[in-house]
């Protein structure tokens, strides 16, 4: 017989009934969601400029890192 592994949510769960069931899944779903979005946030933020920086760097011709910092 398998086990079922349980989470625990924050907030009043009604033990018993399907409709507690489906909430838990729901909120755990929407918990996930916004942990990961706010993951992407920040790598997203913290590597959109090294990927150009490296986009830059093997495209033809090949310039030099000063090429591609400076403003001009």
């Amino acid at each position: 017989m398998a086990s079922k592994v349980s989470l625990k949510v924050k907030g009043k769960t009604n033990k018993g009934s399907k409709g507690s069931e489906d909430r838990s899944t729901i909120q755990c779903l929407k918990e996930w969601t916004t942990w990961t979005m706010k993951k992407a946030k920040v790598i997203t933020h913290y590597g959109f400029i090294p990927l150009v920086i490296i986009i830059g760097m093997n495209s033809e011709p090949k310039p030099q890192l000063s090429q591609l910092l400076s403003p001009v």
